[in-house]
């Protein structure tokens, strides 16, 4: 009987911390529809912390408006690749109703940089958490921008 009650109590134990691991789980999946960057990995640490957009507006006229356009608005000209550099306002190839997916879809580009398709582009864009040129919650402040950019 003690033995039954003693591996009862051991089974509700990892029943417990198991059910709170999976609660705990803030991992989000980006749209399998939206655009990947060419660079593989995941989603970053960025997506666990609440970002800025005011703090993120400032990074991005430092970081991003050379090649993305003052507030996101495009249309720089990309020598050598298929296209142009995306616009971010609007942002529709990453945008998604869910505010935590359009934050992975931008999350990953901005984690890990892409090479845009064309012969020889110009411009690529940087990997910005991958080479530690913005910090996770960098990262997070711009992309709460850009979504503050895309309310519909």
């Amino acid at each position: 009987m003690k033995r039954s009650k003693g591996l009862l109590l051991v089974l509700l134990a990892v029943f417990a911390i198991l059910l709170l691991a999976a609660c705990g789980s803030t991992a989000v999946t980006p749209d399998p529809n939206a655009p990947k960057p060419s660079n593989s990995g995941g989603t970053g640490k960025a997506l666990t912390l609440t970002g800025d957009p005011v703090a993120g507006k400032e990074i991005f006229d430092r970081t991003c408006a050379t090649c993305h356009g003052s507030e996101g608005t495009g249309g720089v000209e990309n020598s050598g690749a298929a296209e142009e550099v995306p616009e971010l306002k609007p942002a529709d190839e990453f945008y998604n109703a869910d505010p935590a997916v359009f934050a992975a879809n931008l999350d990953l580009f901005i984690e890990h940089g892409s090479k845009p398709e064309g012969d020889n582009p110009t411009l690529s864009m940087p990997a910005f958490g991958d080479d530690g040129t913005l910090t996770a919650q960098q990262i997070a402040d711009v992309i709460a921008y850009v979504i503050s950019l895309n309310k519909k």
